[in-house]
């Protein structure tokens, strides 16, 4: 008797287990079913800025206005910084030029010189230098006015930049004189080239309120050489400038 109802309570006893854990099992396998806790929904990027809005705009208004306005202000120095730098090369090139007749002056002329003469020591490249001088302007100064002779100036200027390459030096040095660097040449083409630019200033004229003005040039010319100081070259130039007026002069043939 007392066995057979330990057997029925061990009976129940594994029934009930069994339904508990048949109840364990479904309620993991509901859970399996419904998956992870939803996210909460964001809106995109996007959606919150509105359409057409820049980078920089969102940018513009996630930083304080204060910010903004220094950000302006660097902008607008930063501007006005390269306008002023340009005005400084314009104004440094036009000092180096002539205003009337716009070859070198003789600050440009200076500084070309001696970056020639750098270059000659350095190479042993061939160049001369050459100094003109007009002759018979003085009295179309006085005849005609100093605008007419500014005019014969400009002229004299445009017949000798058209008459030597672009690589060479034209400059005026003073009222009426004009300086010249040429490059690649010997001691027998320097003296034919500053005998055609003779020629070739001979043959410019102005016509200056129905009268017909023109001038005569007296060029003298010296080879650069490495050993050469600016000075020293300079002073030769003079030199064979004037030898050659005191040679034209006197008719008698051209000497340096």
């Amino acid at each position: 008797m007392d066995a057979r109802k330990a057997a029925e309570s061990g009976a129940r006893s594994g029934a009930e287990s069994e339904a508990k854990s048949e109840a364990k099992s479904g309620t993991r396998s509901k859970a399996g079913l419904q998956g992870p806790p939803a996210s909460r929904a964001r809106a995109p990027l996007d959606e919150a800025t509105p359409r057409g809005e820049s980078v920089h705009a969102r940018l513009a208004r996630s930083i304080p206005s204060e910010l903004a306005v220094l950000l302006g202000e660097i902008e607008r120095l930063e501007t006005e910084l390269a306008v002023e730098r340009n005005r400084v090369k314009e104004l440094a090139a036009s000092a180096d030029c002539d205003a009337l007749t716009g070859v070198f002056n003789r600050r440009g002329f200076d500084r070309e010189l001696t970056r020639s003469l750098a270059y000659v020591t350095r190479y042993w490249t061939r160049a001369a230098l050459f100094y003109v001088d007009l002759d018979g302007f003085k009295p179309v100064n006085d005849a005609h006015g100093h605008a007419a002779g500014d005019a014969v100036l400009k002229a004299v200027a445009t017949t000798l930049g058209c008459n030597v390459r672009a690589s060479d030096t034209v400059a005026r040095i003073g009222g009426d004189e004009f300086a010249l660097i040429l490059w690649n040449l010997g001691e027998a083409d320097a003296a034919s080239k500053s005998w055609a630019l003779e020629a070739a200033v001979s043959e410019t004229v102005v016509d200056w309120n129905g009268a017909t003005l023109g001038v005569g040039a007296s060029i003298g010319f010296v080879m650069i050489t490495p050993s050469d100081k600016l000075d020293e070259v300079l002073a030769r130039a003079d030199h064979a400038m004037y030898a050659r007026k005191a040679a034209r002069k006197s008719r008698l043939p051209s000497a340096r």
